[in-house]
């Protein structure tokens, strides 16, 4: 089994996931599911904020009104193939939130260029 580098922390307290949780729920259930991208939002940049990576914190730079055009599109199409089409959404959903999610600025840190740590 491979041990824990230490790498990776998590600083999340429950009280604040699940107020996080239930407000995002709410914000789907209230628009039948149409405004899940600003749910999905909120429930990324609370869980970016506590996470850290070798001590930098992540940042969660999407936008729901980025996502919700697709949201809709993708919407249609799992209502017109019956839900077949969820079987794309997830992982372009999980994309989506990977291709918005950095590090913090920090002073002394610029991030990566080219696969190379800048200063």
């Amino acid at each position: 089994m491979a041990r824990n580098s230490g790498r990776f922390t998590f600083d999340g307290g429950a009280a604040t996931y699940v107020g996080t949780a239930v407000l995002g729920l709410l914000i789907t259930v209230c628009s039948v599911g149409i405004c899940y991208p600003f749910a999905l939002v909120l429930v990324e940049r609370w869980r970016a904020k506590h996470s850290y990576i070798d001590g930098q914190r992540l940042v969660f730079t999407g936008s729901a009104i980025g996502l919700f055009g697709n949201w809709i599109k993708w919407l249609l199409l799992s209502v017109i193939t019956l839900g077949i089409y969820l079987l794309w959404v997830g992982p372009r959903i999980a994309a989506w939130k990977w291709k918005h999610t950095d590090f913090e600025a920090t002073a002394g840190y610029a991030g990566m260029t080219n696969g190379q740590i800048t200063r």
